[in-house]
C-alpha cells in the first residue's frame, strides 16, 4: 500500500514539539525559569484544520512546559501528553483511548526519541531538518523545516490527500 492510500486510514496527528512545533531552541531570560518558545502561526493553521475535518490532533513531547500547554490550549488540541520518555508507548496509550488501531496514526518527529512512534505509525513524518535516523525510517520528509511550517506541509497534504483540503478552505474561509 503507497502513503497517499494510508492517507484514507488517518485519524490522529501525533506531534513532537521541540523540532517539529518549534525551531529546537529553548530561551530562558529576565530572570525567569519559564521557558521561551516560538510557534509558526501556519502551523497553528494547518492544526485547526485537521481538528475541524475531524482528525484528532495533539502532542506527545518529552518537556514539561507552560508554553506547550498554552499552545496546545491554544489551538483547542485533543490530547498533550508531556514527560514522556517512551513515545512508542504513549501512542498506543492514546490509540487505546481513542479506539484506534496505530495504523489510523500520523506521527511527526525530527529526533531519536521518536523513533518509536515513527516505526509503528500508519504515516511517519520527519521535519526536513530532522535527524538523519528519522528520516531514514520515515514514510515522507517535508521541505519545510521544523518550528517554520513543517507541521502545515504535513496537515495540507494529508487533508488534500483525503480529498478535504478545498471543501475545508471554502467552509472555514469562504474562498
Amino acid at each position: 500500500m503507497d502513503w497517499s492510500t494510508k492517507a484514507q486510514e488517518i485519524r490522529a496527528v501525533m506531534l513532537d514539539v521541540d523540532g517539529v512545533l518549534t525551531d529546537c531552541r529553548i530561551g530562558y531570560g529576565c530572570g525567569s525559569d519559564e521557558e521561551i518558545k516560538f510557534f509558526h502561526i501556519r502551523d497553528g493553521v494547518g492544526i485547526a484544520l485537521l481538528r475541524h475535518s475531524g482528525i484528532k490532533v495533539g502532542i506527545i513531547t518529552g518537556r514539561r512546559c507552560k508554553a506547550n500547554r498554552k499552545r496546545a490550549e491554544e489551538l483547542k488540541m485533543d490530547f498533550i501528553m508531556e514527560g514522556v520518555v517512551r513515545k512508542r508507548d504513549a501512542l498506543l496509550a492514546l490509540c487505546e483511548q481513542f479506539g484506534l488501531q496505530p495504523a489510523n496514526c500520523l506521527y511527526v518527529g525530527d529526533d531519536l526519541v521518536d523513533l518509536g512512534p515513527m516505526r509503528l505509525a500508519g504515516i511517519a513524518v520527519a521535519v526536513g531538518d530532522a535527524a538523519p535516523e528519522i528520516k531514514a525510517v520515515a514514510t515522507w520528509v517535508t521541505s519545510a523545516p521544523g518550528g517554520r511550517g513543517a507541521v502545515r506541509e504535513v496537515a495540507e497534504w494529508l487533508l488534500k490527500a483525503q480529498g478535504r483540503w478545498d471543501q475545508l478552505i471554502v467552509e472555514i474561509y469562504g474562498g
